[in-house]
């Protein structure tokens, strides 16, 4: 190992690249390679269920079962796949898919995110709002979007003018029926959401909301102190809540929030509750149920690049991440490519009798796009983006032979000028 670290060491002079060693201690455990792989299912993504005029997504392949009309908070999680993959393709020079990928989000905006409440992001349903809010903040940060930073914050104000208080503090309702109650599903993404504003704005009322979700959530019992952000416990809270925290205490500096923050993503991937023989659980077949694991797998990510979190949690996760990325590539069919499906456990094949879901087929693509993100972070600096194939051609070591394993739409190998997402028959396919 000690050879190895030299090595990266003089290449990193040689070829002034001082951050090609990202993270020592995580490089040795990378396995696998995504960056076609994850190019190759994103094309799936969008052939089968993106409105390409709206930039919005079918429930199920072409909207086959015209059940599109109330998917509105999960397009949050489908359009996030989709940011990631620009940012990714921004980094790699890839100008034509970055432009086609930001027609697409621009469109997802324009159209309100398939909002069935009408021309606007307010919507009946607290949480829903809070998913869009992270979503649209999302798209600020990677457009560089001003007025998107501005309708996060309307957003987000909306959602506040719901707060109420009852005898163990302040919360946030479900919804607007005069009996909701408080639910980690709300008060996790309006905790992050908080935390986001207050990183962009500096407004200390946006932190002082944060922290009093968090606070209510510790002293109604919602949370647990095994690890469960609720009961029963679910990725997409165990993830959006790990997250908060995780920001909070980069904000507040409290070792609490640090502790909670790797407790509640480590219940996540650890627990028998939440797992299947090492992978994530099968969570449910329902469109909110299938994209549960689109909304953790990013926010993990997160943490494991997070240098400030507990080494030997970022190792672990990082080892799930990648078991669950190899399993889902392994059940894949591609000789039905671009018809291939995500299951709803990534320890199983998909059942083509069935009609797929476009939550199971974005928890797929977020777990490649993300897994392929953390790869980058950990091992290829901007510096040598997007190709790092030196000296004549030889692979540097542990750069996951990014060479190698890109697809066509067959699934078939190819050289590396050719990406499974813009290559058809020889010709790109954005339009």
């Amino acid at each position: 190992m000690k050879t190895l670290k030299v090595l990266f060491v003089l290449l990193a002079l040689c070829f002034n690249i001082g951050d090609l060693w990202a993270d020592s201690e995580l490089a040795e455990y990378i396995t696998g390679n995504y960056e076609g792989k994850t190019d190759s299912l994103e094309y799936c993504l969008i052939e089968n269920f993106m409105n390409k005029n709206k930039g919005t997504f079918w429930s199920t392949p072409k909207d086959v079962a015209n059940s599109s009309k109330y998917i509105y908070w999960q397009q949050a999680h489908a359009i996030d796949v989709i940011i990631y993959a620009y940012e990714r393709y921004l980094e790699e020079g890839r100008t034509d898919e970055a432009a086609t990928y930001k027609r697409y989000m621009e469109r997802w905006y324009s159209n309100y995110a398939n909002n069935y409440a009408g021309s606007t992001f307010t919507n009946p349903y607290t949480d829903d709002m809070a998913w869009i809010g992270l979503a649209i903040f999302h798209m600020a940060e990677a457009l560089d979007n001003e007025r998107f930073f501005r309708q996060a914050k309307t957003i987000y104000t909306i959602i506040a003018s719901r707060k109420k208080t009852d005898s163990v503090g302040t919360y946030l309702p479900w919804n607007t029926d005069a009996g909701s109650k408080a639910n980690a599903c709300t008060l996790s993404p309006a905790c992050l959401l908080a935390t986001r504003l207050y990183e962009y704005y500096g407004t200390e009322s946006y932190l002082n909301d944060a922290e009093t979700y968090y606070d209510y959530l510790i002293k109604s019992g919602i949370t647990k102190s095994d690890g469960r952000v609720e009961e029963p416990p679910l990725s997409y809270t165990q993830g959006t809540l790990g997250e908060a925290l995780r920001r909070l205490y980069h904000i507040t500096g409290k070792q609490d929030y640090k502790t909670k923050a790797s407790l509640y993503f480590n219940y996540a991937f650890t627990s028998s509750r939440c797992t299947n023989n090492g992978l994530l659980r099968h969570e449910g077949t329902s469109m909110d149920q299938s994209i549960f694991k689109a909304v953790l797998i990013p926010y993990a990510v997160n943490f494991v690049l997070d240098d400030e979190m507990l080494l030997s949690r970022r190792k672990s996760i990082m080892r799930y991440l990648q078991n669950n990325a190899n399993a889902l590539w392994n059940h894949l069919a591609l000789e039905r490519y671009p018809n291939t499906y995500c299951p709803y456990f990534w320890g199983e094949n998909f059942n083509y009798s069935e009609t797929a879901s476009m939550g199971a087929m974005v928890s797929g693509a977020s777990l490649l796009e993300n897994v392929c993100r953390m790869h980058r972070a950990i091992l290829a600096p901007s510096a040598i983006r997007p190709n790092p194939i030196l000296n004549g051609g030889e692979a540097l070591p542990h750069m996951g032979e990014w060479g190698e394993g890109l697809y066509n739409l067959s699934g078939q190998r190819v050289d590396e000028t050719y990406k499974g997402l813009t290559i058809q028959n020889g010709k790109k396919t954005f339009k």
